[in-house]
């Protein structure tokens, strides 16, 4: 048992009117009191649960990023600058998954991607970006860090598997299983940046609140430029049966748009920019997600440039991300390119590249 960590519970769960939210460095030291094992695993169970019932704060989240930082795996620096999309480890259920296809237009764009996940997990136990990965061909879960840093560097993607990369962070998946609920380190997943370097962190959600927590979060790490979307199912997804609610801090990529405007004067980068669907013709039903064989089915058909309901979600999600990384000038150049790139066959080509690279690459 470790005293310091019931200290730590103590503050956490003493209840609503007495419990005290962690300080940064209180936060960094709990967070890897439990990737170490320092805290048995009563201690871990009840911090978490108890950490998700009074919530968490963007300084603890700040503090827990600071320990995996620490201990976690992280790719070293490349240029241009990448994205590093950060969507839920218990994956979709409902559905289909886009971030993978937006991924791949932004590679063959030139922008460098990372993402990172872990197998099925609680709680919703959807299917993850990994088993996505493995139907297009590319198993990252066999790659080391070096070989996933060497795919980076040379075709501009990377995924960090938490079983393979991160074996202190995928321990803690069984208490998750086990308490039946999602603790704040899965609302830290999605703001992680497993990279050295200047980056766009971008992170989706799905109540407001958590916005703010990331903000928060990202004040205290330093981290000036991200994205935040009011994603499917809480990721980086941008809706198409709905308005679109993104938040922008990117004072190396202005907006252009009237439709986006200044909030909060305690951060005058930070903008507000509604997207509507309908105005640039991509208003349409969500594509629901059925199974693994039908999704990456689907993903093959945008590839060979076939007219879809998925198509139209690829290019309305791949032509916001071109837009936004700067490669486009604006959303609407941003969308021709997404469909240019898909309809004349640079993404399967960019994809078989890869695969190829996976297959013969100078990867052992």
């Amino acid at each position: 048992m470790s005293d310091r960590f019931r200290d730590l519970l103590r503050q956490v769960g003493s209840g609503t009117h007495t419990s005290e939210a962690l300080t940064r460095s209180q936060a960094a030291e709990a967070m890897r009191l439990m990737l170490l094992e320092a805290a048995t695993p009563a201690q871990i169970g009840a911090f978490l649960i108890a950490h998700r019932i009074r919530r968490p704060t963007g300084e603890e989240l700040a503090g827990m990023l600071d320990a995996y930082e620490e201990i976690g795996p992280q790719l070293q620096s490349v240029t241009p600058t990448p994205f590093i999309l950060g969507c839920p480890y218990d994956g979709r259920s409902r559905t289909a998954p886009m971030a993978p296809l937006t991924a791949l237009i932004l590679v063959t764009a030139g922008v460098p991607v990372i993402l990172h996940g872990g197998q099925r997990m609680p709680t919703k136990e959807g299917i993850p970006l990994i088993e996505v990965w493995q139907g297009l061909g590319l198993d990252w879960s066999k790659l080391s860090l070096t070989q996933v840093q060497k795919v980076l560097a040379e075709l501009g993607l990377g995924f960090i598997y938490l079983p393979q990369h991160f074996l202190a962070a995928e321990k803690l998946v069984t208490y998750r299983r086990e308490i039946g609920k999602r603790p704040p380190v899965a609302t830290m997943e999605l703001i992680w940046k497993p990279y050295l370097g200047q980056a766009t962190l971008v992170c989706g959600y799905v109540h407001p609140p958590t916005e703010t927590m990331f903000r928060e979060a990202f004040r205290w790490r330093g981290e000036t430029e991200f994205i935040t979307v009011k994603g499917l199912e809480g990721s980086c997804d941008l809706p198409r049966d709905r308005t679109c609610i993104i938040g922008l801090r990117q004072p190396s990529q202005p907006t252009q748009t009237e439709q986006a405007n200044p909030i909060q004067l305690d951060d005058i980068y930070f903008e507000r920019l509604l997207l509507h669907p309908r105005d640039y013709g991509f208003e349409g039903r969500e594509v629901p997600l059925s199974s693994t064989p039908i999704l990456i089915e689907q993903i093959q058909s945008v590839l060979t440039g076939q007219s879809s309901e998925f198509m139209k979600a690829a290019l309305w999600n791949g032509g916001f991300y071109l837009w936004r990384s700067g490669v486009c000038q604006d959303l609407e150049s941003g969308l021709s390119m997404a469909e240019s790139l898909l309809t004349k066959g640079k993404v399967q080509a960019k994809l078989r590249e890869l695969q190829y690279y996976f297959l013969n690459g100078d990867l052992k």
